[in-house]
C-alpha cells in the first residue's frame, strides 16, 4: 500500500505529478493558507507532509500524529516547524536552501535602491496628483542617497549575504559584514555587529530567525546605527524591532527602510510602519520569481520522494535523525 502525503498548497511546475507517482497524494484544494484546525484534520492517518512557511507545525500537531514519518517544507527557514520535537521523534525535516539565493539577493538590492532613491514615495506622489507645474522640478526635489561609493553593512554573511556583496561590488560600495561564525567573502571586512551598525550607510539583514537572532536589531542596536542610514530586511520578521525601527524613521535618525518580512504576517493594520512615507513595504516576496518558485517546489518534492523511498533527504535540516 502506498504511503499517504498531504500538500498544503498547489505547487508551481510539475513536481506534484512526480510526487503522485510515489504516494497517495492529497492537496489542499481551497485558496489561501490552510487553517491549523483543517491541517490537523487532513493529517490524520497521513505519513508525510509537504508544507509552506505559513503552516504552523508545532509540537502539539506533531504529538497528535503518531504515523508521521517526514515533513518537507517549501522554504529555507523552518521557524514555523518545531524541529526539536521532530528530531526527538526521529522525523526528518526537509527544506529548500540554495535555490533562492540570487533571487532573494535581487530583492534585497531592489529594496536598497528603492528606499535610497525614494521610488515608492515618488510613485505615490504622481499617482495622487501631487506633481504639478508649481513643483515640476527643483534642486532638492525628491533627493535621496547614493549607493555608489557608500558603505554597505551585511548582517549575516551566508549565501544570500555573499550574493548581495557581489552586487554591491558592482556599485563600487565598501562592504562590511557581521556573522555569528567565521565567514569570508572577497572584498568584505568582517567586523563586530556594533561596528557594522556604526560604519554603514546601508544595512541589509540576512540571518535566519532563531532564539539568538530574535530581536537582534533591537532598540539599543538601532540607536547605534549611523545617522541617516537605510535599513533593509528580507530575512525574517522578528529579527528587527519594528516599533523601534518606526521610531527611528519618524525622528529622522534613519533616512529610510525597505521591509519584506514582518513579525506578524500579514502586517497588522496598527503597525506604525504603514503610516511612514520613507518605508518601502513588500509582502514577503524575496524569492518570488517564477523560476525560483518552481525550483523550490521541485526541491521540496525531491525531499519528499526521498523520504518515501526510505532514503536521506537531499536537503535535511536535522540530518542527525539518520544516525
Amino acid at each position: 500500500m502506498k504511503k499517504s502525503v498531504f500538500v498544503t498548497r498547489q505547487l508551481p511546475g510539475d513536481g506534484l505529478r512526480k510526487l503522485a507517482d510515489s504516494c497517495d497524494l492529497r492537496v489542499w484544494p481551497n485558496p489561501g493558507p490552510i487553517t491549523p484546525q483543517s491541517l490537523h484534520s487532513e493529517m490524520v492517518g497521513v505519513q508525510g507532509l509537504l508544507c509552506m512557511l505559513t503552516d504552523r507545525v508545532d509540537c502539539n500537531l506533531i504529538k497528535s500524529l503518531p504515523g508521521l514519518e517526514f515533513v518537507s517544507s517549501m522554504s529555507v527557514g523552518v521557524d514555523h516547524i518545531d524541529v526539536d520535537a521532530m528530531t526527538d521523534r526521529k522525523i526528518p525535516v526537509g527544506h529548500t536552501p540554495g535555490v533562492l539565493v540570487e533571487t532573494t539577493a535581487d530583492t534585497a538590492f531592489a529594496l536598497l535602491l528603492a528606499a535610497a532613491r525614494r521610488i515608492a514615495e515618488s510613485d505615490r506622489f504622481i499617482r495622487h496628483g501631487q506633481w504639478s507645474s508649481a513643483n515640476t522640478w527643483s534642486p532638492e526635489f525628491f533627493v535621496g542617497k547614493d549607493l555608489w561609493g557608500a558603505t554597505l553593512g551585511i548582517i549575516g554573511l551566508g549565501e544570500i549575504g555573499k550574493a548581495v556583496a557581489r552586487r554591491a561590488a558592482g556599485f563600487g560600495m565598501q562592504v562590511v559584514a557581521y556573522n555569528r561564525s567565521e565567514a569570508s567573502a572577497p572584498g568584505v571586512d568582517l567586523l563586530p555587529l556594533e561596528d557594522v551598525l556604526a560604519k554603514s550607510d546601508f544595512i541589509t539583514v540576512h540571518v535566519a530567525l532563531a532564539d539568538d537572532t530574535r530581536n537582534l536589531i533591537s532598540a539599543q542596536r538601532i540607536a547605534l546605527i549611523k545617522p541617516g542610514a537605510v535599513l533593509v530586511n528580507t530575512a525574517r520578521g522578528g529579527i528587527v524591532d519594528e516599533v523601534a525601527l518606526a521610531e527611528a524613521l519618524m525622528d529622522g535618525r534613519l533616512s529610510a527602510a525597505g521591509i519584506d518580512v514582518f513579525s506578524e504576517e500579514p502586517i497588522t493594520r496598527s503597525s506604525p510602519l504603514l503610516n511612514l512615507p520613507n518605508v518601502v513595504l513588500t509582502p514577503h516576496i524575496g524569492s518570488a520569481s517564477v523560476q525560483t518558485r518552481i525550483r523550490m517546489a521541485d526541491l521540496a518534492v525531491a525531499n519528499a520522494i526521498a523520504a518515501l523511498a526510505g532514503q536521506t533527504m537531499p536537503c535535511c535540516v536535522n540530518p542527525q535523525v539518520y544516525d
